[in-house]
């Protein structure tokens, strides 16, 4: 498959000079699931001389996205938001940092294009579309408490 790239478009009035106009997307995807939960990858570039720290999520194809992290093979949210180093980029992969989408709202099929909301530290929003690919890798296990989301996962829709 070839490399897709994304340009995130600033949904933010804050003007040009907000830290969603510095940031661009490549190979973004997520996982293929049928109910439950899944999760959205990709590469994310800041060109900007700063730091930008990811400070949330959301997506109308889930009931709630958060930051997470693999840290021993135990997925685990993130609080402290994901930093985008100043001139580098965020590896968003399985087994690492990602964007879960806890219950989500119609199955995810391959091929179909998911799209999500990132906020930053400086208030700016960020849509990104990702698409669907089936994936069978990862596997981990989750820390973050059983709720109804989490109840109704099935086993193919986990990172």
């Amino acid at each position: 498959m070839a490399a897709i790239t994304l340009t995130l478009a600033a949904c933010s009035s804050s003007g040009a000079g907000d830290d969603a106009s510095s940031l661009t997307i490549t190979d973004a995807w997520v996982k293929a699931a049928a109910d439950g939960m899944t999760a959205a990858f990709g590469t994310i570039e800041n060109s900007s001389d700063h730091d930008i720290t990811i400070t949330g999520a959301t997506s109308e194809a889930a009931k709630t996205v958060e930051l997470h992290e693999v840290v021993d093979n135990v997925m685990r949210p993130v609080d402290r938001g994901l930093a985008v180093p100043a001139g580098g980029f965020l590896t968003l992969e399985p087994g690492g940092y990602h964007l879960m989408f806890m219950g989500i709202t119609a199955p995810f099929a391959a091929g179909d294009d998911v799209t999500v909301t990132l906020t930053l530290s400086d208030g700016s929003e960020v849509d990104l579309t990702a698409v669907a690919k089936d994936f069978a890798g990862a596997d981990e296990n989750y820390d973050g408490g059983m709720d109804e989301q989490m109840e109704s996962a099935s086993p193919e829709a986990s990172t």
